[in-house]
């Protein structure tokens, strides 16, 4: 009985034995190198033969050695994580975002940390200070509704980078969409194929991008010399339901207009089922333009015209400038210009 027992025993402590993370002590000495050696070639400070990284990468592979990815932050002063604060991670603007950051920094050894503000500028200090609770060596902020000056402050002990903001601190560097611009190109384009009555469904009010394209509408329009009808423009909240809304509201008003340039694709979206309730085609009787250019766009009914705003591109240089952040350079990147995508939603107005 007690052989048993003993047998039983040895072979929980082999189990054990087995199941226990490989150390980097273990990969030195099967590397026939020192400990510290292992660390720097991991950290990638060493300056070795190509022989000796290869003793290590080879040692790493037998063994399963998986680096302890906090343990190395540590010693080098870094977690070599990155927080991420978007508004809603199951937004599809948003969510593209995240992957561009995600592609970005993986390459470079960091791991994103996501949360999300909702827009709420109080959720949003409580999200950094959960992630500096964390120990992060960045903070990137897409758009959101934080005060400029808390950023600010954030940056004097984080580095951070911001989206949608035009800022400058020491620690910070913003990336700033030029959203006028978009909002009178999709405005232009409209006038351009004869429109003059032109709807616009605007954005939340409180972001900074939804005025901006609400001025670029308004600037198009006094190039063109119409003058801006405020009965034209219908609040929207940059969801669908919105849009759909939007349009309720124009027709029950007896709004006379040809088009309709929604604040973003997902209100145009939106709007464009509206009109479709109300037997009302689209292009034939209203043309619609969004703002985005949503992966989804390209298959609405009818494929949706839009300024294009590369969700994946914005992330991904948020992310990369972060890296030159974290490594002591100042960022170089700068936001791609807004560009106009025709599709199937818009058409010339007969005179």
């Amino acid at each position: 009985m007690k052989k048993s027992s003993d047998t039983r025993g040895v072979a929980k402590a082999m189990r054990a034995r087995h199941d226990a993370p490989v150390k980097l002590e273990e990969v030195a000495r099967a590397a026939g190198v020192s400990p510290s050696t292992v660390s720097r070639i991991l950290n990638g400070t060493a300056t070795v033969s190509e022989d000796k990284k290869k003793a290590v990468d080879d040692a790493i592979a037998k063994l399963g050695f998986v680096p302890n990815p906090i343990a190395r932050g540590l010693a080098g002063g870094r977690t070599l994580s990155v927080g991420v604060i978007t508004q809603a991670i199951d937004s599809p603007f948003y969510g593209v975002a995240l992957r561009g950051i995600e592609d970005e920094l993986d390459p470079a050894g960091y791991c994103p940390l996501f949360v999300s503000g909702h827009w709420d500028p109080k959720t949003e200090a409580r999200c950094i200070d959960v992630l500096r609770s964390r120990r992060v060596d960045g903070i990137i902020v897409l758009t959101g509704r934080l005060a400029d000056q808390a950023l600010k402050v954030c940056a004097k002990r984080t580095p951070v980078v911001v989206t949608g903001r035009s800022l400058r601190a020491p620690g910070l560097f913003s990336l700033n969409f030029d959203n006028f611009e978009g909002g009178r190109l999709a405005t232009q384009h409209l006038l351009e194929l004869g429109h003059r009555h032109i709807a616009f469904i605007a954005g939340d009010p409180d972001h900074p991008d939804a005025t901006e394209r609400l001025r670029g509408y308004r600037s198009a329009l006094e190039g063109a010399g119409i003058k801006f009808d405020a009965s034209l423009v219908v609040p929207g909240t940059y969801q669908e339901i919105s849009g759909l809304m939007a349009v309720d509201t124009l027709l029950k008003n007896r709004q006379r207009f040809t088009a309709i340039f929604a604040a973003n694709d997902q209100m145009a979206l939106g709007a464009t089922l509206g009109l479709q309730r109300r037997s009302l085609r689209v292009p034939e009787d209203v043309s619609i333009v969004g703002f985005d250019d949503l992966p989804t766009s390209l298959y609405a009914i009818p494929p949706l015209s839009t300024v294009h705003q590369p969700a994946y591109e914005m992330g991904r240089l948020a992310a990369a400038a972060m890296l030159e952040l974290l490594s002591g350079t100042a960022p170089t990147v700068g936001p791609p210009l807004p560009r106009l995508v025709v599709r199937e939603s818009v058409r010339r107005l007969n005179s």
